[in-house]
C-alpha cells in the first residue's frame, strides 16, 4: 500500500501538517476489500477559519509575485506528478477502487491540466478602452479574486481537485480545498503534498478534511472566499448556489448529468457499440458525463442491441489491481444499494434486464435494461453506476425530444455516417457539450467544460478559468480636466 495513506492522513493548514481537533475520525477504506487505509481526525469550524485566514494572508504577496515565478511552481508540480505516477496510480486504485486503466486516464488528464496551468499564470491581460470623455484613459485590469474555496468529488478526485486548485493558484489566488470524505488523500492531501514539494509558498493552499456533520455550511459561508468551486451532485450544488447567492459570492458549479448516446440509422454500428460501452461503463459508470441512456434508431436497434449486450458480457468485474479488470467497485455501500434499487425499480416498472449483473459487497456488475416505460423517472435522473438503459426511437425528431427530456444538460454524443447531420443534431440538444461520432466522456484543458440546466453554472478550462477565478477592475485616468455641472 502507498505510504501516502500513512504520511498524509492529516490536515494541511498554513503550511503545517497536523491532526484535526474534531471529536471523531474519518476512516478511509478501500472500497474493494474494505481495508482500512487511514484514519483522519476531522477539521472543525475553527480549523476551516484558520485555513481561510492563512490563505488570505499568503495571497497578497503571491498575487504580487512575478507570474513567471508563479509559473515555475506548476512546471515543477508537473515533473513531480510524472516522477510519482506509479505511486499516485496505486493510491487511485486503493482509495477509489479505480482500475489501472482508469488511474492512467485520470493521471493523463491531470498532467494536461497542470500543463495548462503553466500557461494560465501568464494569461491575464489588461485593456485600454476608449472613452467618450476628452482626455480620459480607461484601463481595465484583470486581478485575482482573492481566495477560492474548492469542494471536490470522489470519482476523479486527483484530477478534479487539481482542475480548480492549480488554475486558481496560477492566477494569483489562495485556495482552501475540501476533498470528499471518501477520497481525502487522493483528492486532498496528495494535491497539497505535490504543490508543497513544488515550492508553493506556505499558507497559499490549505486542505481541510471534514464533514458537513461537523462544520455545517461554514466552508461556503466563511467571509474570506469570494468564489466557491463545487463539483458534485445537483442537489448539493443547489444548496451551495443558494448560500453563495445570499452572500454575494460567485459559485462555479460542475454538477451531474444524464447524458444520452444516440445511434442514428446510418451509424457505424460496431463503432457505436464500442463508444457506448466505454461511455457507460468507464470507472463503473461513476462519471458525470457517462451515457446513462443509449438511444438507438429502430432501423439498427436489433443489430446494435445484440452487439452491445455481447460486448458488455465480456467486461471483467473484480479486483481493480488486476490489469484485466474493467469494472471495479463503486465507492461505497450506499452507492451499491442505490444501484441495486435502480435495477429492481426498472424491473418492477415492466422493463427487461438483458444483462442483470450481480452484486458482491461494493462490486456491482454491469446491467443492461430495455423496455422502460416512456414516463419512467429513471430515464430522467442521473444513475451513477454500471447500469445502461437502451431506448429505441423512430427518426431524428423523436431522438431529439428524448435526449432533451431530462433536467440535466451536461454531455452527449451522436453517431451517424454524415458528420454534418451529426452537427445539426448536436445543435438541437440542450447541453453544454456534445460529441459527434465519439463517446460522451471527454475533457480537454482549453475547451470550455460545463453544463446547462441542472448540470451546472459557469465553465472551467482554458480562457474560462479567467472568468471563474479572476475579476476585472476599471481604473480611469483623466489626463486633462473634466467639466462638472456644479
Amino acid at each position: 500500500m502507498s505510504s501516502y495513506f500513512t504520511d498524509l492522513a492529516q490536515q494541511y493548514i498554513d503550511g503545517e501538517w497536523r491532526p484535526g481537533t474534531g471529536s471523531w475520525d474519518i476512516i478511509d477504506f478501500n472500497p474493494y476489500d474494505d481495508e482500512k487505509l487511514a484514519s483522519i481526525t476531522i477539521a472543525t469550524v475553527d480549523e476551516v477559519d484558520q485555513a481561510y485566514r492563512a490563505a488570505a494572508r499568503a495571497q497578497k504577496e503571491w498575487a504580487a509575485t512575478n507570474p513567471y515565478a508563479r509559473r515555475a511552481v506548476f512546471e515543477k508540480a508537473l515533473r513531480l506528478v510524472e516522477e510519482r505516477e506509479e505511486e499516485i496510480a496505486e493510491a487511485i486504485v486503493a482509495e477509489l477502487g479505480g482500475t489501472r486503466l482508469k488511474a492512467a486516464f485520470e493521471l493523463h488528464l491531470a498532467k494536461e491540466f497542470l500543463r495548462e496551468s503553466v500557461h494560465l499564470a501568464l494569461a491575464p491581460e489588461g485593456r485600454i478602452i476608449p472613452s467618450p470623455v476628452d482626455g480620459k484613459e480607461n484601463r481595465v485590469y484583470r486581478e485575482p479574486v482573492g481566495v477560492v474555496g474548492v469542494i471536490s468529488p470522489f470519482n476523479f478526485p486527483f484530477l478534479l481537485s487539481l482542475k480548480s486548485v492549480a488554475p486558481a493558484l496560477a492566477l494569483g489566488n489562495g485556495v482552501v480545498l475540501k476533498p470528499h470524505q471518501n477520497t481525502p488523500i487522493v483528492g486532498g492531501s496528495l494535491v497539497a503534498k505535490i504543490l508543497e514539494d513544488a515550492g508553493l509558498p506556505a499558507g497559499l493552499l490549505n486542505v481541510v478534511i471534514t464533514d458537513i456533520a461537523e462544520i455545517g455550511d461554514a466552508f461556503i459561508e466563511h467571509p474570506v472566499p469570494k468564489v466557491i468551486s463545487f463539483t458534485g451532485s445537483d442537489q448539493v450544488g443547489r444548496h451551495v448556489a443558494t448560500v453563495c447567492a445570499s452572500l454575494f459570492k460567485r459559485a462555479v458549479l460542475e454538477l451531474g448529468g444524464n447524458s444520452a448516446l444516440v445511434v442514428l440509422d446510418d451509424a457505424d454500428v460496431d463503432y457505436a457499440v464500442d463508444a457506448a460501452v466505454f461511455s457507460r461503463y468507464v470507472h463503473q459508470g461513476q462519471v458525470c458525463m457517462a451515457a446513462n441512456r443509449i438511444l438507438v434508431d429502430r432501423a439498427v436497434a436489433d443489430e446494435f442491441t445484440e452487439k452491445f449486450v455481447a460486448k458488455v458480457r465480456t467486461l471483467k468485474a473484480g479486483d481493480p489491481r488486476d490489469p484485466e479488470t474493467v469494472i471495479g467497485p463503486v465507492i461505497n455501500a450506499r452507492q451499491a444499494d442505490a444501484l441495486t434499487g435502480v435495477v429492481e425499480q426498472a424491473l418492477a416498472e415492466g422493463a427487461t434486464a438483458l444483462v442483470h449483473g450481480a452484486r458482491r459487497d461494493n462490486l456491482v456488475e454491469p446491467s443492461v435494461v430495455t423496455g422502460l416505460p416512456a414516463g419512467s423517472a429513471l430515464l430522467r435522473q442521473e444513475v451513477f453506476g454500471p447500469v445502461a438503459f437502451l431506448v429505441p426511437f423512430d427518426g431524428e425528431e423523436e431522438a431529439v425530444r428524448l435526449v432533451n427530456d431530462t433536467p440535466y444538460g451536461l454531455s452527449g454524443a451522436v453517431h451517424t455516417g454524415d458528420v454534418e447531420r451529426g452537427v445539426r443534431f448536436a445543435k438541437r440538444i440542450d447541453t453544454g457539450m456534445f460529441h459527434v461520432n465519439d463517446g460522451t466522456v471527454h475533457d480537454e484543458p482549453i475547451v470550455p467544460f460545463g453544463g446547462e440546466k441542472h448540470s451546472g453554472v459557469g465553465r472551467l478550462n482554458g480562457d474560462t478559468m479567467l472568468d471563474a477565478f479572476t475579476t476585472t477592475k476599471w481604473i480611469s485616468v483623466q489626463h486633462g480636466r473634466s467639466g462638472f455641472p456644479f
